[in-house]
C-alpha cells in the first residue's frame, strides 16, 4: 500500500515542479493525465499530492477563521469552530497531522470500500494503488474548498468528484455510467463529506 516504486512505468515525476504540473494537468486533460500518470504501486507522488492540496485548503480555513475574527472578512454562511482560536505552532502541527496521517487514513480507506464495489463490478479492473492515486489527483480542484463560498465549495466537490469517476473509468476500463455507480459512495465520502461539498449544498438549498 505504501510502496515507492523507485524506476516506475509511468507515474509521475517527484518534486515540487511536478506537483504543480500535476495540478494543472489533472484539471485540464483529465483523461490523458490518468491514462499515463497512474502506473501500478506509484503512490507516493499521488498521496505527496493529496497531501499539500489538503494542506493548503485547511490553511486558508485557517486563515478566513482568523481575518475574520479582526473583522477583515467573512466567514459567510460557514462556522469555522476552534480553528481561529489556534495559535501559529499549533495550527502547523494541525495542519501536518492532517496531511500526514488523516488524509493517508482517510483515502487508503476509501480506496479498500471501493476496491470491494470494483470487485464486484469490474472483472478488468486495476489494482487498489491505482484507486488511491485516482482519488488523491481528483483532489485537485478542492484546494479552493476552505474559502467561504458555497457556491465555490460545491463546484469544487462535484469537479472533484467528476474527475475521480474520470479517473476510475479510464484506469479501471468501465463506462462513464458504470464508474459513476460504482464510485459515487466514495466520491461522495471524500468531495461531500471530506471537503464538505454536502454541508455547501445544503446551505444554498436552505
Amino acid at each position: 500500500m505504501t510502496q515507492w516504486v523507485e524506476n516506475p512505468t509511468g507515474g509521475r515525476e517527484r518534486g515540487p515542479v511536478a506537483v504543480l504540473r500535476a495540478w494543472g494537468e489533472v484539471l485540464v486533460r483529465p483523461r490523458r493525465f490518468f491514462r499515463t500518470g497512474v502506473a501500478p504501486g506509484d503512490q507516493a507522488p499521488g498521496l505527496v499530492f493529496a497531501a499539500m492540496v489538503v494542506m493548503a485548503e485547511e490553511l486558508s480555513r485557517v486563515a478566513v477563521a482568523r481575518l475574520a475574527t479582526q473583522g477583515v472578512v467573512s466567514t459567510g454562511p460557514f462556522t469555522y469552530p476552534g480553528v481561529a482560536e489556534f495559535s501559529p505552532a499549533i495550527a502547523l502541527l494541525v495542519l501536518l497531522a492532517i496531511g500526514m496521517f488523516v488524509m493517508p487514513a482517510t483515502v487508503h480507506l476509501t480506496a479498500a470500500l471501493q476496491t470491494l464495489f470494483l470487485v464486484v463490478g469490474a472483472p478488468d479492473r486495476g489494482g487498489i494503488s491505482e484507486t488511491v492515486q485516482v482519488m488523491c489527483y481528483a483532489m485537485a480542484p478542492c484546494l479552493l474548498a476552505g474559502l467561504p463560498f458555497p457556491e465555490l465549495r460545491v463546484v469544487v466537490a462535484v469537479w472533484g468528484g467528476a474527475l475521480y469517476v474520470t479517473g476510475l473509468s479510464v484506469v479501471h476500463d468501465l463506462s462513464l455510467p458504470r464508474a459513476a455507480v460504482l464510485g459515487a459512495l466514495p466520491a461522495v465520502i471524500v468531495f461531500g463529506y471530506g471537503f464538505r461539498g454536502v454541508l455547501a449544498a445544503g446551505v444554498l438549498l436552505g
